[in-house]
């Protein structure tokens, strides 16, 4: 049995995706969790909860783990370390591996032009010192041999079938779809590397499946030569058949915003991601095993064929 704890987002989805290509038994696990393949196993529960997480991960061989909590520290703070410190004992007692999908808020931010899994790490953010703090919960666990673990990196995501939960489609696929300006944090002449949500699914369920693979940290495949933002939204539009029009918001704007906005309020703190080159580096794991990230425009193409009805009649 192979468990998917956050079965519903789309990192979730893809990776449930990719799954069927090593076994039938999938389990999905959220609130309220909806199938992704015909043999899917369905399981609804909240995984804070000790008793529920147990009976979850219950006969499991492999647990990946692609849940989120609201984008807010104090609740990160809250629910992150317990999660993950229930999660590996649970683990443990089961016997099973964990896979955990993670992001990149514990690197330095002075050496995000080149991120590699041997970027120094020196969390400059709230968000990053949780992220920091349960990534090494995990690798500890790990290198003192109790647990099979490895840890899957993403950089931010981009991909089909995408709501609410990446910042390129909320910022330029939709409003430029619906004719409105995009937006764009930070600074546009900035390259800024964005990881292909199918990609990223196919690589962790082929890391979950490879034992040489745990022990480790992993960059998941993303294309190199990144574009800057004004390239993204001047490839986007032209793909959308619109006009490339956009505003940048400084840091200033969007601490004005955050005294209205909780999720502007949670971003100011990240905004050193777009105020330089944030180049993501996965040439490991593209040499390990041979795989060809997406190409951007490949992904934009794909984007807008899946989506584009979709995006413009929501929100």
């Amino acid at each position: 049995m192979q468990t998917i704890l956050g079965s519903g987002g789309a990192i979730g989805i893809e990776l449930a995706k990719a799954l069927i290509e090593y076994t039938s038994e999938i389990r999905l696990v959220s609130r309220n969790p909806k199938k992704v393949n015909s043999t899917d196993q369905l399981f609804p529960a909240d995984i804070t909860n000790r008793n529920e997480l147990e009976n979850a991960v219950k006969n499991s061989d492999i647990v990946y783990v692609t849940a989120g909590f609201p984008y807010n520290h104090k609740v990160w703070a809250d629910k992150w370390p317990k999660f993950i410190g229930d999660l590996i004992a649970v683990c443990n007692n089961e016997n099973c591996k964990l896979v955990f999908f993670d992001n990149i808020y514990m690197y330095d931010k002075n050496y995000l032009s080149g991120m590699t899994e041997d970027t120094p790490i020196n969390p400059p953010s709230k968000k990053g010192e949780i992220r920091d703090t349960i990534a090494q919960m995990i690798l500890d666990e790990a290198n003192s041999g109790k647990l099979k673990a490895l840890i899957a990196r993403s950089a931010d995501f981009y991909g089909p079938s995408i709501e609410n939960t990446s910042i390129l489609t909320e910022t330029v696929f939709k409003p430029l779809s619906k004719g409105k300006k995009a937006n764009w944090l930070g600074g546009d002449r900035y390259k800024h590397s964005f990881t292909f949500t199918v990609d990223a699914g196919k690589a962790t369920a082929l890391l979950g499946n490879t034992e040489a693979a745990y022990g480790q940290v992993w960059h998941l495949p993303t294309a190199s030569n990144p574009l800057t933002g004004k390239q993204w939204i001047e490839k986007i539009a032209d793909k959308l058949n619109v006009k490339p029009k956009y505003q940048v918001a400084p840091k200033f704007l969007v601490q004005i915003l955050g005294l209205f906005m909780p999720i502007m309020r949670e971003t100011v703190e990240m905004l050193y991601q777009y105020d330089r080159d944030y180049i993501f580096d996965s040439s490991k794991f593209e040499k390990e095993f041979n795989f060809k990230p997406t190409k951007y425009e490949e992904g934009i193409d794909i984007i807008v064929n899946t989506d584009y009805l979709n995006i413009n009649s929501s929100i």
